[in-house]
């Protein structure tokens, strides 16, 4: 599992798969999840705009991510 750090309250689904460099663009990023790709917590998310907080799991294309708060 990898942990990403951020320094704001949460992080957007499509900016966090693009932040972790597990998509080339935003655009890929947005297709990806709207095709359900995708998984937070377990399910199956279609929402780019999902906010992702610290303790949220996300699964995608063979990857799991997790989100921290920088210290």
């Amino acid at each position: 599992m990898k942990t990403v750090v951020i320094k704001t309250e949460f992080i957007k689904l499509q900016d966090l798969l693009k932040f972790a460099n597990l998509v080339e663009s935003g655009g890929m990023a947005k297709e990806c999840v709207q095709c359900g790709e995708v998984m937070v917590n377990g399910e199956i998310c279609t929402m780019r705009g999902k906010k992702i907080r610290p303790g949220d799991t996300v699964v995608f294309d063979g990857q799991e991510l997790t989100v921290a708060y920088a210290d």
